[in-house]
């Protein structure tokens, strides 16, 4: 994992205490296209499983992604490509 993973990997584990996180980075996949720079770490996809996504819907669950991430995509992350489940839907 690159510097930007595991940014994002640790955040996201110190606020969400998943029962699950992958983290993939797609940014090779983005090659020509907004927001794509040399060395990737631009582009990720992010699948997380958390208790702290209980009673909220999905909008709600991606702002408090987001919000937790600020930091990364004020550096320059420029796409987040999320699933966010609770411990139930997970099945």
């Amino acid at each position: 994992m690159g510097a930007v993973a595991n940014a994002i990997d640790k955040k996201l584990r110190t606020r969400f205490a998943p029962a699950r996180l992958t983290i993939e980075d797609e940014s090779s996949k983005h090659r020509g296209h907004a927001g794509h720079r040399e060395g990737g770490e631009s582009h990720f996809r992010v699948e997380i499983v958390s208790a702290e996504f209980e009673g909220k819907n999905r909008v709600a669950r991606q702002r408090l992604v987001y919000e937790t991430l600020k930091g990364e995509f004020d550096a320059g992350l420029h796409a987040l490509a999320l699933t966010t489940l609770t411990p139930a839907e997970d099945r």
